[in-house]
């Protein structure tokens, strides 16, 4: 059986959108490979994220990754000195291009700093009127509901989970795992199945021990050679990889399907598990080598 690995991406900005998502989209037609969009569906406030500047490590993790280069400097004063672009009306005819070519998508949130830099120290309404903004504005813009979520940073809490369940959707992206889990928090158990992403990133990995950008195509494939029982999920994002780092993941692309594996979207790879089996993983805020801050991870697999 051909093992699968699929392909979530991250639509984090305005510029992301309107850029990285149309070459990323002719970059997967080219490779006949599939992948799930998670789109930022409000404002682009990405300027407000000056406040990391105090987190320990984001002055490394910003100096590792160029973050200048390939955001722009418009893109890092939105929300401060220049008004943060609405993504959802500005582009809405860039996300159903990409439905329209073939591709699922998905909700990855309304205000992308709103979420990750609040969500895990807030209640039960403002995670919903969050996540109700994003079902809203997905549902107006492809005249459907959304049926998948990815919470931005792999920031989430509680509630935010709760509501994965009670929204109805097929499964929920907002995790770090080894492999597909139903989660729990506290014991409760919540009824979406996790399909967390289980390879680091490139941007976690670029610049450190001795990683640079002619060999971390290679040190991935190195990471994916033996294929796991449930395949990987491989987060990308559109501001990286379909911009300066496009080559790096086309490199990628054709490893993976040298290597075997079958390029799927997260529906795809959700349809090729037996949902019935997945283990219990009880969620819990941690740290993730090259990130900054926490993130959620599935407590069994640290």
């Amino acid at each position: 059986m051909t093992q699968q690995l699929a392909l979530k991406i991250d639509v984090d900005t305005y510029r992301g959108t309107r850029e990285g998502v149309p070459r990323l989209v002719d970059a997967l037609q080219r490779h006949n490979a599939q992948a799930t969009f998670f789109f930022s569906l409000g404002p682009d406030h990405t300027g407000r994220a000056i406040k990391r500047v105090f987190r320990p490590g984001f002055i490394g993790k910003v100096s590792r990754t160029s973050v200048v280069e390939h955001y722009g400097i418009k893109t890092l004063l939105y929300g401060t000195l220049l008004p943060g672009p609405d993504i959802g009306r500005k582009c809405a005819a860039i996300m159903r291009g990409v439905r329209d070519a073939g591709f699922e998508t998905g909700i990855h949130c309304y205000d992308h700093i709103r979420w990750q830099d609040h969500v895990t120290g807030k209640g039960a309404e403002w995670t919903r009127r969050e996540m109700q903004r994003a079902v809203d504005r997905y549902t107006e813009i492809f005249g459907e509901a959304p049926h998948a979520h990815a919470a931005a940073g792999w920031q989430t809490n509680r509630y935010a989970l709760r509501l994965t369940q009670r929204m109805g959707f097929d499964y929920s992206s907002d995790t770090r795992s080894a492999h597909p889990f139903i989660p729990t928090w506290q014991a409760e158990i919540i009824a979406c199945p996790q399909l967390p992403t289980t390879l680091p990133t490139l941007d976690e990995l670029l610049n450190r021990d001795g990683i640079t950008l002619d060999n971390i195509a290679q040190h991935i494939l190195q990471l994916t050679v033996t294929p796991p029982a449930n395949g990987h999920v491989f987060t990308l994002h559109a501001e990286l990889e379909g911009g300066k780092l496009l080559p790096i993941f086309e490199q990628l692309l054709q490893g993976w399907q040298a290597q075997g594996y079958e390029l799927v979207s997260m529906q795809q790879y959700l349809q090729g598990l037996d949902a019935g089996a997945l283990p219990r993983h009880e969620v819990a805020m941690r740290e993730v080598e090259g990130r900054v801050g926490k993130l959620a991870v599935a407590m069994d697999d640290i």
